[in-house]
């Protein structure tokens, strides 16, 4: 594994995995973490070779949010209203490729919005999420207040947000916080398993419907269906529908088969 020593990286064919580093701290993220997440993630989405990202933790746990001790010592993480640089790393950027946060232990106060960042989530059966910065008066920066209720819905996540209350991962599954399960100590195989079977897509098709869903958000229906077909049509455009077509009057992918 390469990279930073809070955070290493390592290729699987066209998957990025992209581990934090600090077991002692249960992968809180400090200074030097948030920085190192966010130049991995950059990397990723600028290199053509690599298609899915998965986040994970070391040793047990994803990620258990800031480093308090470092907030307390007066070198927390830099909390800046402008840049594409969340206090936790990569949380504010909006990256063309799709990245899965394979779940072991506490997803956390940040840690949990960093997997709220992440597109699908993995959990094993020891992870444990929870808004357990409410405890000590840290508020949610990176994304948790919008992401939450954004894929929740608002009522479960004024509870999560209001009450700071642990949720393990039958209840995480089942109000859609979680999107697979995974045995204890296998959330981390499943995510590539999944990485690789989103990888062995058509990307340019892909691509543009996962960019379509996230943007559509902040438009109203005209012009989030204008934004739609604006860029299917690039898609069209770049001859992999016809490609794919083409495979399928031989027979690829024909009665469910992927």
């Amino acid at each position: 594994m390469s990279g930073a020593a809070s955070v290493g990286t390592r290729r699987e064919g066209a998957v990025l995995i992209v581990t934090i580093n600090r077991p002692a701290r249960r992968n809180a993220v400090d200074r030097e973490a948030a920085q190192a997440l966010y130049d991995a993630f950059k990397a990723f989405d600028a290199d053509d070779t690599l298609s899915v990202a998965i986040l994970s933790g070391a040793e047990g746990n994803f990620c258990a949010g800031a480093d308090l001790q470092a907030v307390a010592a007066g070198k927390g993480n830099p909390v800046r209203p402008e840049g594409d640089m969340g206090p936790m790393g990569p949380t504010r950027l909006e990256l063309s490729k799709p990245v899965i946060a394979a779940i072991e232990g506490y997803a956390v106060a940040g840690g949990m919005e960093l997997a709220l960042w992440c597109d699908l989530r993995v959990v094993s059966d020891t992870a444990r999420f929870g808004i357990f910065c409410r405890r000590f008066g840290v508020p949610l920066i990176d994304g948790g207040t919008v992401r939450l209720p954004r894929l929740i819905g608002a009522s479960r996540a004024t509870d999560l947000i209001l009450t700071g209350r642990e949720v393990g991962p039958d209840e995480a599954l089942a109000i859609g916080l979680a999107n697979y399960a995974a045995p204890a100590g296998k959330a981390l195989d499943r995510a590539l398993q999944l990485a690789n079977d989103i990888a062995a897509f058509p990307q340019n098709c892909m691509r543009a419907d996962r960019l379509s869903a996230m943007r559509q958000w902040s438009l109203d229906m005209e012009t989030a269906l204008k934004a739609e077909i604006e860029g299917g049509l690039e898609v069209l455009k770049s001859g992999e529908t016809l490609q794919g077509a083409t495979a399928f009057t031989k027979g690829k992918g024909r009665h469910g088969a992927f």
